[in-house]
């Protein structure tokens, strides 16, 4: 199953779910929001991934974009602002092993800021949209 879009409500990943079943078409949600408040301490962000098939991905795609200037509820689904992937993680680090209790630390002392990721293209911007300014310090490093 691959991500063909992603929400911060729940109820909205739930209404695309119903419009492409019934569409004929294989959806389930991944809801990441408890993660999320536990283990990260933050307010639920790009929480609800609506998932299909990859045989149905295109099919899917074709009917989000049809139903987008519609229906606000599809078109309110959070995409990168760099390549329109639907894969956006938040906050932007993994959810595998110990990073996830790390990272929790680190921004509950406000070390790190919380951004959304895309998985696509690596882009990680703020809630506005913009990307987040890095220290001066981090551009030694790149």
């Amino acid at each position: 199953m691959v991500t063909i879009a992603t929400f911060n409500e729940p109820s909205k990943a739930k209404h695309l779910k119903t419009r492409l079943q019934d569409a004929g078409l294989k959806a389930d949600i991944h809801n990441e929001g408890h993660l999320q408040q536990a283990v990260f301490m933050s307010k639920p962000q790009a929480n609800a991934k609506v998932l299909v098939t990859e045989e149905d991905f295109e099919a899917a795609n074709k009917l989000m974009v049809e139903w987008e200037a519609s229906d606000p509820e599809i078109g309110s689904a959070i995409r990168c602002p760099q390549c329109k992937s639907p894969r956006i993680e938040y906050p932007q680090l993994t959810r595998k092993f110990m990073t996830p209790s790390i990272a929790s630390i680190l921004f509950a002392l406000k070390i790190f800021p919380k951004e959304f990721y895309c998985q696509d293209c690596h882009f990680t911007w703020g809630k506005d949209g913009d990307p987040l300014p890095r220290p001066a310090a981090w551009e030694t490093f790149s």
